[in-house]
């Protein structure tokens, strides 16, 4: 029975050759704080977090949020690509994940005035700055001031600094393609640099970077532009956004809609995942199963209202997707082309050989490691 979540979703290049993804159902960048050296270097815990999903049967494995910059990690202990040094180990978990015939994306990230904070972990002082004595830094941001209550006041980036931004973000998917990522995807949601930028919220500037949304995503195009020209027309570039600020006076859903249709209609993304928030304390969020969808549903539409369908751009939904049903609801409705599945893999790596058993896709077609066939997805033994 042909399901479809389970067939292949082409992400568009600007060659025309596409990348195939084996199904729709993709593994979310997710922060694992696990670089105890805090040299940005993948660990040992890397490869088998991320190894997991790839033998579990998702189609695409993201990288968590990578450094461009040390200074733009959310946490001293996060994952890096702004050195040449942190390649091979990236090359490692890259090659493990195309031998279980699956596909890596990494997301590159600067957390901006969210950056030099404690990791998500039990015992940690979550939502501080992490100052300089116990290894933090000086942040920065699109305007001064702290970006949440709680973080020290971040600089503002002058022009000069913001070239520089654009440069390592550059850097960084070249690095990314030395150790064989098959995807990119520039984070610009969850109240980090791009979208402190984006987000009137903590974006005052007057300059050519602030004011109207045309200036307000001026750094968004200015990197996406930059790191389409250095990444192979082969592969697909993705952005991730954050669709809504969810409060009246922030970032609303039809402004991210129009800058996604500007730089879809421009062939310089190929890959939008929708998730939401990040610059607020999050009590205006309405938090449930399938929250987000409808902002990735906006998106779709107006996209394919402006002639801008799957072949052109695909679109994907995340955020507390995880049964099957729901998941291939969300596609055979046409609100997104593929799902994000984030905090549902971290509970079950096999998410995706599970969901398809349970969606009676034919046990030959299951996509899990030959290992796990004795495991018995899709019967009874």
């Amino acid at each position: 029975m042909t399901r479809k979540l389970f067939t292949p979703v082409t992400l568009p290049t600007p060659d025309g050759s596409g990348l195939e993804v084996g199904n729709r159902a993709f593994v979310a960048p997710m922060c694992q704080y696990s670089v105890t050296a805090r040299d940005g270097v993948p660990t040992d815990w890397h490869l088998s977090h991320l190894g997991a999903f790839a033998a579990g049967g998702f189609g695409l494995v993201v990288v968590e949020a990578t450094g461009v910059e040390a200074r733009g990690r959310i946490s001293p202990l996060d994952l890096g690509l702004w050195d040449a040094g942190q390649v091979p180990a990236h090359t490692r978990i890259v090659d493990f994940i195309h031998g279980q015939r699956r596909l890596a994306g990494v997301q590159l990230g600067h957390a901006g005035g969210k950056a030099s904070t404690y990791p998500m972990l039990p015992g940690h002082n979550d939502g501080a700055t992490v100052p300089e004595e116990e290894g933090g830094w000086s942040t920065v941001s699109a305007s001064s001031g702290p970006v949440l209550e709680g973080l020290d006041p971040a600089r503002e980036l002058t022009e000069e600094d913001i070239a520089g931004v654009v440069a390592s973000f550059v850097a960084a998917a070249r690095r990314a393609e030395e150790a064989g990522y098959d995807v990119v995807q520039i984070h610009a949601a969850h109240g980090y640099l791009i979208h402190q930028f984006l987000s009137p919220l903590t974006n005052r500037r007057t300059d050519g970077y602030g004011g109207d949304l045309r200036g307000r995503s001026r750094l968004l195009r200015e990197v996406v532009t930059a790191v389409r020209q250095e990444w192979p027309d082969s592969k697909p570039l993705g952005v991730r956004v954050s669709g809504t600020d969810w409060v009246d006076d922030g970032l609303q859903i039809s402004e991210v809609a129009e800058v996604l249709r500007g730089l879809a209609a421009e062939g310089l993304v190929s890959w939008v995942d929708v998730s939401s928030g990040g610059l607020t304390d999050g009590s205006t969020i309405p938090a449930g199963p399938g929250y987000q969808v409808p902002l990735a549903q906006h998106v779709t539409r107006t996209l394919a209202d402006a002639g801008l369908g799957e072949d052109t751009v695909v679109v994907s939904a995340v955020g507390a997707v995880d049964s099957a049903s729901q998941a291939e609801t969300i596609l055979v409705t046409g609100q997104a082309h593929a799902v994000s599945i984030g905090r549902a893999a971290l509970r079950n790596p096999h998410w995706a050989a599970l969901a398809a058993a349970a969606l009676r896709v034919p046990r030959g077609e299951i996509p899990h490691a030959p290992q796990f066939f004795r495991a018995g997805f899709g019967s009874a033994s």
